[in-house]
């Protein structure tokens, strides 16, 4: 599946005002309609499908914003980051909202990706309205929108996500500098290098190669993301996931068995199989776009957009804090590692690589479907936030019920192109448990987690999804924490 073709589809079938490059502030939605089909290709060209932490930062500042914007035009909702009194109620319209979603978009979004300024002036251009308008009138939509927007930037740009890069490792150095954004300022150290596994429980990084000559080697990917602000409880320390026994090479038996599971699953992937593995590799079309389906299926009004996007995005980011604070924890090793470790150069029967099928190959060659992962593999997050996101929508729906399907054509795959799957399919969920039970598995499928991993992360993110849900609708009846 063509995982930004498929988005494109999407965004244009939800998006009628874009498509006929005409907005209507009374009838249209800001967020829907014009600001994430201007967002999402700037996603693509700055990060991965994979880069979770970054593009669920995204997507749920984005949401914090359009909350905060239409709070006082709500009869009971309060703003998360910002105070803003309650607006009569003859001026609680959409023009309003709308008008106020996009100022606060617009302030975040130069917050966010400064180098894209001048595509966010286009967005707004193209709607009509004036990006240089940076009035704090809140009397006014334009002033509301700008308020609100520069509330969550003030709390957001040091939340300890360090998106300046103006965080020194040592507490007590001053630093004068502008560092690097996203940077580590924890002093996280892998203790095994790309080249030599000599801790086989422990987090190895992977060399990347294009297949074209460039190579690379990984990084913890925001290893910080466990000490970040979260929304919707106090600390990640009360969330805890059983360790991974089986990944510690003193249960020699256990060890072997989870690596051979793998092995297994790889030699048996379905095109089904993998079409869901890449699918759910990509955030942005798998957790936004199943909730993108729910709001235009059934016809949510820019309130009730703003409401239940922002609750799924809430309950994915703070399940994400507490999976990282838990993947430093246990710091646990990888598929590829641990496969190259037990069975070095012997021949093992697995996925031979994009269009070879299932073969036999020595075990230092083995390749997981999906790109690995920057990260340790304990718990898995994939699982984590979709458990989180199928949690937070029962609650919110009051329905286990999603009938969302995607139509893959033949040699649609990103990682086989023209390979993969060999004929049309159509991979549905008719429940949020069946959306996320096979997210979950998508990662053991695709060699990037073991079996125990899955579990361990759902846990998790149910137990977050739950909380995210109270949290906001506390600031919803006006009755936050």
């Amino acid at each position: 599946m063509r995982i930004r073709s498929a988005l494109t589809a999407i965004l244009l079938s939800a998006a009628p005002a874009l498509a006929q490059s005409s907005f209507s502030f009374s009838t249209d939605q800001a967020p829907r309609d014009v600001v994430i089909p201007a967002v999402v290709p700037v996603i693509f060209q700055v990060l991965s499908p994979g880069d979770a932490p970054l593009i669920l930062r995204t997507t749920t500042l984005l949401n914090n914003v359009w909350f905060d914007a239409i709070a006082p035009y709500h009869t009971t909702a309060v703003g998360i980051c910002s105070t803003v009194a309650r607006r009569p109620a003859a001026e609680h319209t959409d023009t309003n909202r709308n008008t106020a979603i996009f100022y606060a978009s617009l302030r975040l979004l130069n917050s966010l990706y400064p180098t894209y300024v001048s595509d966010w002036r286009t967005m707004m251009l193209s709607v009509g309205l004036d990006p240089d308008d940076a009035s704090t009138d809140l009397s006014t939509a334009v002033g509301i929108g700008n308020f609100t927007g520069a509330a969550v930037v003030a709390v957001r740009e040091q939340d300890g996500m360090n998106q300046l890069g103006d965080r020194p490792t040592d507490p007590t150095e001053v630093r004068t500098d502008t560092g690097r954004p996203y940077s580590d300022y924890t002093d996280y150290q892998p203790v095994n290098t790309p080249y030599e596994l000599a801790h086989p429980g422990r987090w190895q990084p992977a060399i990347m190669d294009n297949g074209y000559g460039i190579f690379r080697t990984q990084q913890f990917v925001t290893p910080q993301y466990a000490l970040v602000l979260p929304f919707s409880y106090a600390t990640p320390a009360v969330f805890t996931a059983p360790p991974p026994i089986a990944s510690d090479p003193a249960n020699p038996s256990y060890y072997r068995r989870q690596v051979d599971a793998v092995l297994k699953a790889s030699a048996e992937m379905t095109d089904r199989q993998k079409m869901i593995a890449e699918l759910f590799e990509d955030k942005i079309s798998s957790l936004g776009f199943s909730a993108l389906f729910i709001t235009v299926s059934q016809g949510m009004s820019l309130e009730e957009f703003v409401h239940y996007d922002f609750l799924t995005n809430i309950a994915a980011f703070d399940t994400g804090i507490a999976i990282w604070k838990e993947k430093r924890r246990f710091d646990a090793v990888r598929p590829f590692s641990a496969i190259r470790h037990v069975y070095q150069d012997q021949l093992v029967t697995a996925w031979g690589g994009p269009g070879k099928g299932t073969v036999d190959l020595p075990a230092n060659q083995w390749q997981s479907y999906l790109p690995v992962a920057d990260h340790p593999e304990y718990p898995s997050a994939s699982a984590a936030f979709c458990a989180a996101h199928a949690q937070s929508s029962r609650l919110y729906l009051g329905s286990d019920s999603l009938g969302w399907s995607i139509d893959v054509l033949q040699g649609g795959s990103r990682i086989e192109p023209g390979y993969t799957p060999q004929s049309n399919l159509t991979i549905s969920w008719a429940t949020w448990t069946e959306f996320e039970q096979e997210c979950g598995m998508s990662r053991f499928w695709a060699g990037v987690h073991f079996p125990a991993a899955v579990p361990a992360g759902q846990a998790i993110g149910h137990q977050i999804g739950t909380l995210a849900y109270d949290y906001l609708t506390a600031y919803i009846n006006g009755t936050p924490p």
